[in-house]
């Protein structure tokens, strides 16, 4: 690999060196290697929409019934604490939690009939998350990339000198970082860019202050020494290019590389990822929890060019007191998805950002007797039953696709595994699942074996 070593190392919030990340391939960390950047030039296929995804990620485990699949007519240690309201669709009804969602539930799809049929927290959030059984508790290492980093390979960035892929506060799965979120063998320039990995894995009710990211800072240190370290460079780079070119290639490098430097060092994702600059107002409409802000932010970064965020919501495994510990994260959820909503139709942007909320399987829908020592009824793992939203992206709103039993138990209509639900969120974005890259083996595997978008949806 090409590398030009100008000026002092100096660590950013990746613990990447300033000196490291001037190298001709730093453009994976926006989702693009050079070599894969040219290669896609010269072939004409860098061209493609401008869509992108939102990823709220339930980690734990959500419950269906006490959101998108309530069943206020089963026993009472079947529907659970709460009731169900009407939406704004007739014949729609939704948990009383979510009162923001029946609002907006005509742009909204409710898949009730996912299921994988596993209740390893493990096996379930890599199925959910790369559409493939692989990775379990006894074998935990990730198997094959996650939707994020497939769409950071094949898209890219919507905009120049944004990263393609990014995880707020930082991408995760089962307290794994970035877990089953990130590229496998498509290799750590596909990784999620995390805004914090410091302060990660945050409950709604945790008073860290999430602003302006702490690497900003660093970024904003370096960009004094900017205009005299790129004249450096450049003069590096014609040095070379005098020397072992006179072709042009290197005149593309160094305009690649001038993309790398601005997300680094550039204002746009400064701009991008400081909720310093947002109105005050519209922080306390999404809910001044980490929840709320990280939402906020990446309707940010979305808007700015990135194409695949994933914001973090975790601590739903409860076992025990499902009325206090899911009641008040899925208020918590309702607020800032509504806001979202709220937000993207507002700016109108909807139709190209595709919102997704899921977790890795739902709860029993026979409630328990809680747990030793919390001996107060809650929900334990259920793989057979899974609600998925999606909303945006030019699907089809107002829809509900598939059903479970009268007790929540099972699919009984249109049952859906995982790769269906991520074979939509490919052909939303205009990729093709039978591409494939090589495993760690040098053998091509397709992004997906199976599954086929819903087409009651699209």
């Amino acid at each position: 690999m090409l590398q030009i070593e100008q000026g002092s190392p100096r660590a950013n919030c990746q613990g990447m060196t300033r000196r490291s990340a001037i190298k001709a391939g730093f453009l994976g960390l926006s989702g693009l290697t050079l070599a894969d950047l040219l290669k896609l030039r010269a072939a004409g296929a860098a061209g493609k929409n401008d869509k992108s995804v939102i990823l709220i990620w339930l980690d734990g485990g959500p419950s269906h019934l006490e959101s998108y699949d309530p069943k206020p007519e089963a026993p009472s240690d079947y529907r659970g604490p709460f009731g169900a309201i009407p939406t704004n669709v007739p014949g729609i009804f939704l948990s009383e939690l979510l009162p923001q969602h029946a609002k907006h539930a005509d742009k909204m799809c409710f898949v009730r009939s996912v299921h994988h049929d596993n209740g390893d927290h493990f096996a379930g959030g890599h199925w959910m998350l790369t559409g493939r059984f692989g990775s379990n508790a006894a074998n935990l290492p990730q198997k094959f990339p996650s939707v994020g980093s497939y769409v950071s390979r094949v898209r890219g960035p919507n905009t120049p000198g944004m990263p393609a892929y990014v995880g707020l506060p930082a991408a995760q799965s089962i307290y794994l970082f970035p877990g089953y979120q990130g590229a496998a063998y498509l290799g750590a320039a596909y990784n999620p860019f995390d805004v914090d990995t410091e302060t990660k894995y945050l409950h709604y009710t945790s008073n860290v202050a999430v602003g302006r990211p702490k690497c900003l800072d660093s970024f904003a240190a370096v960009e004094a020494s900017r205009a005299v370290n790129r004249k450096s460079l450049l003069g590096g780079l014609d040095q070379i290019k005098r020397q072992v070119d006179q072709k042009g290639v290197m005149d593309t490098i160094d305009r690649n590389q001038q993309d790398a430097l601005s997300m680094i060092l550039g204002g746009q994702a400064r701009r991008a990822f400081d909720l310093g600059l947002e109105d005050p107002r519209q922080i306390d409409k999404y809910g001044n929890n980490p929840w709320g802000r990280y939402t906020l932010m990446a309707r940010r970064l979305v808007e700015s060019g990135v194409t695949f965020v994933t914001v973090d919501m975790p601590h739903w495994d409860d076992h025990s007191n499902i009325e206090k510990g899911h009641g008040g994260k899925f208020r918590v959820v309702d607020q800032a998805v509504g806001a979202l909503m709220d937000d993207l139709a507002q700016r109108d942007i909807l139709d190209r950002v595709l919102v997704i909320v899921m977790g890795e399987f739902g709860r029993t829908p026979k409630i328990n007797n809680g747990q030793p020592g919390i001996a107060i009824p809650g929900r334990d793992h259920w793989g057979n039953a899974i609600s998925v939203l999606m909303a945006g992206g030019g699907l089809r709103g107002g829809t509900v696709v598939g059903a479970t039993n009268s007790k929540g138990e099972h699919p009984v209509e249109r049952p859906l595994m995982p790769h269906d639900v991520l074979a939509t969120v490919y052909k939303v974005m205009d990729i093709d699942p039978s591409l494939s890259f090589n495993d760690f083996a040098g053998r091509p595997v397709p992004i997906l074996s199976e599954g086929a978008p819903i087409r009651e949806i699209l």
